[in-house]
């Protein structure tokens, strides 16, 4: 998932939010079932286990569209972050071992990303 070089910051930690993630270089990496599978499971545990209610969302071949808030007690900024963390690193276990025929392209991009965005 990429990093805006603009900064929004999750002021009031119980209200309801529009929020976008897109991945890094715009990859179209959620086209695939296996991606879009890991992103939803990271969703449900959030869901389950974190806090996270979840009123909508959709997901683009390269963008993710929510509208959650944190349930009360939980901080919304700290369910995205993990969201994210897991999400992306779970990602990549994916396509370094699975049978991506993008694969190599795909993690040049995200190491290039990864290694200037400590």
């Amino acid at each position: 998932m990429s990093k805006s070089t603009t900064s929004y910051k999750i002021k009031n930690q119980e209200a309801l939010y529009y929020l976008t993630f897109s991945t890094i270089g715009w990859v179209d990496i959620f086209t695939r079932k296996v991606y879009r599978d890991i992103l939803i499971d990271s969703l449900r545990f959030c869901i389950k286990e974190k806090g996270l209610r979840l009123f909508s969302y959709v997901i683009m071949s390269n963008h993710v569209n929510m509208i959650c808030k944190a349930d009360e007690g939980f901080n919304l900024s700290d369910i995205i972050r993990d969201v994210k963390k897991f999400t992306s690193k779970q990602l990549i276990k994916t396509i370094q071992a699975g049978q991506e025929s993008r694969s190599e392209w795909m993690l040049v991009i995200f190491g290039k990303a990864g290694s200037s965005n400590p």
